[in-house]
């Protein structure tokens, strides 16, 4: 079907449920249909989970198909363990409860050898990233996982003493966070 002839609908944070639910009016009517997302994978800290529920309330058949994930991708290219790991999405606005998330995830990473993963609004990087400075331990590693699969991507890993001495600049960059102590 040439890509003019599709139906697109628009499925964010502000998509009421009782249009969401009239979205899968072509499923139910027998006809494919797809889920994508302008960044990241569907479903995965993404509105398109809200749809894929009710299709699995309606019976509906859901296939999921393989595509670039930053979160996936990230972690691969960070050298932290891949084996034990947790994705948290996106922390707390509130400055106090973001910080003691920080100071969880740090304690996690530690206790259960575990990489800590996690991401922020684009124009609230560099906020997150000064958070992670004052919060964290020197030693701590933070993987800066920026602009994936784009021309400009940067995945580094430092100790945060590493990243205060030489901050990359990550102001409304798409960027994933992996935090091991």
């Amino acid at each position: 079907t040439p890509i003019d002839d599709l139906q697109f609908y628009i499925l964010d944070k502000h998509t009421k449920p009782n249009e969401i639910i009239k979205f899968l009016d072509p499923a139910r009517q027998g006809n494919n249909m797809g889920v994508i997302s302008e960044a990241g994978t569907p479903g995965v800290a993404d509105p398109g989970t809200d749809i894929v529920e009710i299709a699995h309330r309606e019976n509906i058949r859901v296939v999921p198909l393989v595509g670039p994930s930053s979160i996936l991708l990230a972690l691969m290219a960070s050298g932290l363990n891949g084996q034990n790991f947790a994705f948290t999405g996106y922390l707390p606005i509130q400055k106090n409860e973001k910080t003691q998330r920080i100071k969880q995830l740090e304690m996690r990473s530690g206790k259960e050898n575990q990489s800590q993963i996690f991401m922020e609004t684009p124009y609230r990087n560099q906020k997150m990233l000064d958070d992670l400075f004052k919060t964290c331990s020197p030693q701590t590693r933070l993987c800066i996982a920026t602009d994936i699969t784009m021309d400009t991507e940067c995945i580094k890993t430092k100790t945060i003493a590493g990243w205060k001495a030489n901050p990359p600049d990550i102001h409304k960059r798409p960027t994933i966070f992996i935090l091991h102590v």
